[in-house]
C-alpha cells in the first residue's frame, strides 16, 4: 500500500459517490485513504434526500489531526457545500499545497440534479481554492459556471480549460461526459499545452459517482509519484473498466464497480 491521500468531501449514504467512492477507489489502486468529512447526505440511486453540513471548525480539526500525524502525499477535495467550508478548507490546506498536490473536484450538482454547492459559494471557490489546486477536474456544466463560457465542442472544451488555467490551478482536466455523441473526450490543459484523451462512450445508466471516482484515482496516482498525464491516463482506464461492470444496485442510476482491480493485485 503506497501513497497517502487525504480526501475532504461529503458522505453518500448510498455508497456510490462521495467519501465512500473515494475510499474504495484509492484502496483499489493500492493507496491509503484518510478522510475529513464535510457533510452527510441522505442519498440513494434515486437522488439526494437531505444534506447535513459538518461544522467548519470540526472539518478543520479533521484535516489538522490527519496531516499532523499520518501526513499525505496527495490531497483531494469533493463536496464543499458553502463559502464558510471552502474558506476553512483553503486556510487549512494553504500551508501544504506547495509541496502536496491537490486534486480539486468542484462538486456543484449531484447526478440527480440536486444542488451540492450554495450558489453564492462559487466566487469563494474561485478565489480561495482554485489557486491552490494542482489539478482542477470540472465536468462541462461546472466548467461553464467557473469560466462563464459556453461549451458545445471539444474545441470549446480546450478554450474553457485554458481559461480556467488562468484562474490559478497548475492543470485543468475538463471532463466531456456531458457532451453528446458516441465519442467522449477529456481535455488536460497545463502551461505546457493541451492533451486530449478520447474513447467511445460506454452505454450504461450506472454513472453515479464517476466524477468522485476519477478525481480520487488521479489523486492516488499523484500520491504514488506518477506524472499528471500518467495519473490521468490510469484513472481513466480504471473508471472505464469500473463502468463496464456496475453492480446494478438500486432503482436508479447506480454506482460503478470500484473493486474490479482487487483480483489483479494478488501475489502468488
Amino acid at each position: 500500500m503506497t501513497g497517502r491521500v487525504l480526501i475532504i468531501a461529503g458522505s453518500d449514504s448510498g455508497g456510490g459517490a462521495g467519501i465512500q467512492a473515494d475510499i474504495k477507489t484509492v484502496t483499489a489502486l493500492k493507496g491509503y485513504a484518510a478522510t475529513a468529512i464535510t457533510a452527510l447526505t441522505a442519498q440513494n440511486t434515486l437522488g439526494v434526500h437531505g444534506v447535513f453540513g459538518v461544522d467548519p471548525e470540526f472539518i478543520a480539526s479533521q484535516i489538522r489531526v490527519v496531516l499532523e500525524d499520518i501526513g499525505a502525499d496527495a490531497l483531494k477535495t469533493g463536496m464543499l457545500h458553502s463559502a464558510a467550508v471552502i474558506e476553512t478548507v483553503a486556510a487549512e490546506l494553504g500551508a501544504y499545497t506547495e509541496r502536496i498536490p491537490l486534486v480539486l473536484d468542484p462538486v456543484m450538482v449531484a447526478q440527480s440534479g440536486a444542488s451540492l454547492l450554495d450558489p453564492e459559494a462559487v466566487g469563494s471557490l474561485k478565489e480561495h481554492l482554485l489557486p491552490l489546486a494542482d489539478i482542477l477536474t470540472p465536468n462541462v456544466p461546472e466548467a461553464e459556471k467557473l469560466s462563464g463560457l459556453e461549451i458545445r465542442s471539444v474545441e470549446d472544451m480546450q478554450a474553457a480549460a485554458q481559461q480556467l488555467l488562468q484562474q490559478g490551478p497548475n492543470a485543468v482536466l475538463l471532463k466531456g461526459g456531458h457532451m453528446a455523441g458516441n465519442s467522449l473526450s477529456d481535455v488536460l490543459a497545463t502551461p505546457e499545452g493541451i492533451e486530449v484523451f478520447s474513447d467511445t462512450r460506454i452505454d450504461t445508466e450506472h454513472t453515479h459517482g464517476t466524477g468522485c471516482t476519477l478525481a480520487s484515482a488521479i489523486a492516488a496516482g499523484l500520491a504514488q509519484g506518477m506524472t499528471r498525464s500518467a495519473a490521468v491516463r490510469r484513472a481513466r482506464a480504471y473508471l472505464r473498466r469500473a463502468l463496464q461492470s456496475p453492480p446494478g444496485h438500486g432503482q436508479g442510476a447506480g454506482g460503478v464497480d470500484h473493486s474490479h482491480t482487487v483480483g489483479a493485485f494478488r501475489e502468488d
